[in-house]
């Protein structure tokens, strides 16, 4: 710094030498520079030891990574770093510190990384469709776009809450044909939640028991389990890799089969459409791609429409079908439970009428006990990966632009200083002292801010009357000749309960018979697929 100070004090006698002053004054701001960004850099959050080239790729189990976050985050507090190769990801940890990021820094924490073991599904570096699409004008437009359509096809309004409940009434005489036998419930859950989404966006649902759907279960199945483990990190951190001919089909066939399932369905509704009626949401995304120049600026283009569709396909469906199979397995685990659920709905509902959302401000124990099956169950213990969309701070850290950011949901809705049994089945989490529903600041299973869940007044509507409906009509218990249920469940990018046997015993006066049943009012998606 003294050797500056004389610097310039020759150069202020001398102002005919510009060039020289000009050096200086470079030198000058790039050392500057340089001490301010070391001053960042010093605030940069801690983490385990990084190893060369792999980084702190062995500090984590990625078939389970929420339970290594967990114990990174006892070590090094609620925001710590690591390294995948030479990537750089920032955790953060329990309620205050994800609302910070999340609410309080929405737009600081708003963008999506580039997953390259994506781009062969069609995903590109500005990262299309809505869940993982780029924050920017392009990603603003489509989701103003699809939660206006969503709207104006009944979501958050009465027509919609009916189509929920008469797939309901198709649930439980699909789970009254099993006649008491015992039987895994997912498929027929699955198809359930997958037909209310499916209605919206292809116009059409799948009939229970239908081959299809099963066919297209498995693929999505495969597709999550395939995101899973050491390889595909490798790979999303050594891209070069997935350049090698054959080697993106190879390591993750479910992928491109799920997606080439999804341009079937589109191809053939295409050859139906009509463009002077919206029969769903695919319509309304192909009359909007007939615009002009602006509408393909704005992202309507044919790759958007498949992934998008296959983005409100999967959300729409995984995450609440999988929170209702945590709800039943909590109710085999605890009966007692089942029972005072089941009295609360025979004293608001009664057991003949079909449930509502008006019931739900009626019935606080039955609301409690769907939103701890929701905490308890974490079905997205690790939320959606953001990335910081400028340089920001955080609790005092400093977390430069670009850098990937894992929101540990699983930390917050098991926060010790928030919750009074964490780590257990307490449906009293959610109820004050005189039984009424209350709902605490840290319950975030949707996410929060600006990336969350679009779906999550459906998800809400399903839920309740999914549940409801399953319990007014039927007592669900544990096969004699089965062991006990695990309570610990595995992860494939979502949590889910290890696969159990339920039997359904109907309530007296509760029937649920495939006979009593109107016939469904939308096409199956199997026939629209053969036209």
């Amino acid at each position: 710094m003294a050797l500056l100070l004389w610097l310039a004090s020759r150069l202020s006698s001398s102002w005919t030498n510009i060039s020289a002053l000009g050096i200086f004054l470079t030198v000058f701001t790039l050392l500057l520079d340089f001490m301010k960004r070391r001053k960042k850099w010093s605030r940069y959050p801690p983490g385990p030891m990084s190893l060369p080239f792999i980084g702190t790729m062995l500090s984590v189990d990625f078939h389970n990574p929420h339970l290594s976050f967990n114990q990174l985050h006892k070590k090094f507090g609620n925001v710590f770093n690591l390294q995948n190769c030479w990537t750089n990801l920032v955790v953060l940890n329990g309620y205050k510190t994800v609302k910070e990021a999340l609410v309080h820094r929405s737009e600081d924490f708003a963008d999506r990384p580039y997953i390259p073991i994506y781009e062969h599904l069609g995903y590109g570096k500005k990262s299309e469709g809505i869940v993982m699409a780029s924050y920017g004008h392009v990603w603003k437009e489509l989701r103003k776009f699809t939660l206006s359509t969503l709207r104006n096809f009944g979501m958050g309004k009465k027509s919609l809450e009916e189509r929920v409940i008469e797939e309901a009434g198709f649930l439980c005489s699909a789970v009254n044909s099993e006649e008491g036998r015992p039987f895994d419930l997912r498929f027929t859950v699955n198809n359930a939640v997958c037909n209310v989404i499916c209605t919206t966006v292809f116009g059409g649902r799948f009939n229970y028991g239908d081959e299809t759907f099963k066919k297209l279960l498995h693929l999505f199945e495969k597709f999550l389990s395939e995101e899973t483990g050491f390889l595909p990190q490798l790979l999303n951190v050594v891209p070069i890799l997935l350049r090698i001919p054959g080697v993106p089909q190879k390591v993750f066939p479910g992928q491109k089969a799920y997606m080439d399932f999804i341009d079937v369905l589109i191809n053939k509704h295409m050859k139906t459409w009509n463009p002077a009626h919206n029969r769903d949401f695919t319509d309304a995304f192909l009359k909007e791609m007939e615009k002009d120049k602006a509408a393909e600026e704005g992202g309507f283009n044919y790759n958007n429409l498949r992934l998008v569709t296959a983005d409100l396909f999967a959300a729409g469906s995984e995450t609440t079908s999988t929170t209702i199979r945590w709800g039943i397995l909590y109710m085999l685990l605890h009966p007692e439970i089942q029972s005072k659920v089941q009295a609360e709905i025979d004293k608001v509902i009664g057991r003949e009428r079909a449930p509502t959302m008006k019931d739900q401000a009626s019935m606080p124990y039955t609301n409690a006990v769907i939103h701890e099956v929701q905490r308890c169950g974490d079905v997205i213990p690790v939320g959606v990966l953001h990335k910081t969309y400028r340089d920001t701070e955080l609790q005092g850290f400093f977390i430069p632009k670009g850098t990937t950011i894992i929101t540990n949901l699983s930390s917050v809705l098991k926060d010790e200083t928030v919750w009074e049994k964490p780590n257990e089945f307490y449906p009293e989490h959610f109820l004050d002292a005189n039984g009424q529903f209350v709902k605490p600041e840290a319950f975030l299973p949707f996410s929060a801010g600006r990336r969350a869940c679009l779906g999550e007044q459906l998800a809400k509507m399903e839920l309740f009357i999914f549940f409801t409906t399953l319990l007014q009509k039927f007592t669900f218990v544990l096969p004699e000749d089965q062991p006990r249920p695990r309570e610990d469940g595995y992860f494939i990018f979502t949590r889910c309960p290890h696969p159990y046997l339920v039997r359904a015993i109907p309530r007296l006066n509760a029937h649920c018979s495939p006979s009593t049943q109107k016939p469904p009012t939308t096409q199956p998606l199997s026939e629209m697929m053969k036209v």
